[in-house]
């Protein structure tokens, strides 16, 4: 399927590896040109070169930094001629007991997985519909639908993104002109940062990574871990022309891992 987004320019957020990795990778083979971003840059560049292989016609630029920072989504901006496709994405934060957690660890987190795609957000979406085109996807997780219990950081920032989202993507300036705003919710997938869950669930309950892992499986009737590819042929089908009429949307990938029916 011609997924008609050739040609357009687009900017992935925490791009390198995982997830964000895998939506550019899609993007990229739909011949989009592409903006990404992640604060190491020997794995960005080395990223944004397997990239430039996979189509001839694209223009990948790196932009490497702390996207929370206002002068690393300044870059972000100057860089990407036009912003057409807006993949926010970041690393959560980590796992934990709440009661450890201070103020500053929770300002962290809303301020890197809450406020600064809403900053992107802000910063794109006006153009978009002045365009007539526009596609947001953001990365949160499954844990906005079934909560984590180690992960409260991530189950509370992300999920007053999910509703923030969803309140502008509803407003009639932006879905009467093409501009869609939806949320990838993805489970368990086999990347480094699901790695470290285990691994924290290992240390936690003093049982093996191995047996914490199967444990996982047993709640995926898929009896297996997502992989990036997967997840980014997902998020190149919403930035598509052919998601034109869906808007403010949740789509979970977990394998089926989720119980319930809405």
């Amino acid at each position: 399927m011609d997924l008609g987004i050739a040609g357009r320019w687009a900017i992935v957020c925490a791009a390198s590896k995982g997830l964000g990795k895998g939506c550019a990778t899609a993007l990229a083979r739909e011949g989009v040109n592409l903006v990404i971003n992640a604060r190491g840059i020997d794995t960005l560049e080395e990223t944004a070169v397997y990239l430039r292989t996979l189509h001839p016609a694209i223009e990948v630029r790196c932009v490497a930094g702390d996207v929370s920072r206002d002068d690393i989504r300044h870059a972000l901006l100057i860089a990407c001629p036009q912003v057409d496709i807006l993949v926010n994405n970041a690393g959560g934060p980590p796992p934990g007991d709440f009661r450890n957690w201070t103020r500053e660890d929770w300002l962290n987190a809303i301020e890197i997985n809450m406020l600064t795609p809403i900053e992107l957000i802000k910063a794109t979406v006006d153009g978009m519909a002045e365009r007539g085109f526009g596609r947001v996807v953001t990365i949160t997780s499954s844990a906005v639908k079934a909560p984590i219990d180690i992960l409260g950081l991530s189950n509370g920032a992300r999920s007053g993104l999910t509703g923030f989202v969803a309140g502008l993507a509803r407003q009639p300036r932006l879905a009467e002109q093409n501009v869609t705003l939806n949320n990838l919710l993805p489970g368990s997938f086999d990347t480094e940062r699901l790695q470290k869950t285990i691994q924290s669930s290992s240390q936690a309950t003093g049982k093996s990574q191995e047996a914490i892992a199967d444990q996982r499986l047993q709640g995926i009737p898929a009896r297996r871990f997502g992989t990036a590819e997967e997840f980014g042929a997902v998020c190149a089908f919403l930035c598509s022309v052919h998601a034109s009429y869906m808007t403010g949307q949740n789509v979970l990938l977990d394998g089926g891992a989720y119980p319930g029916t809405f």
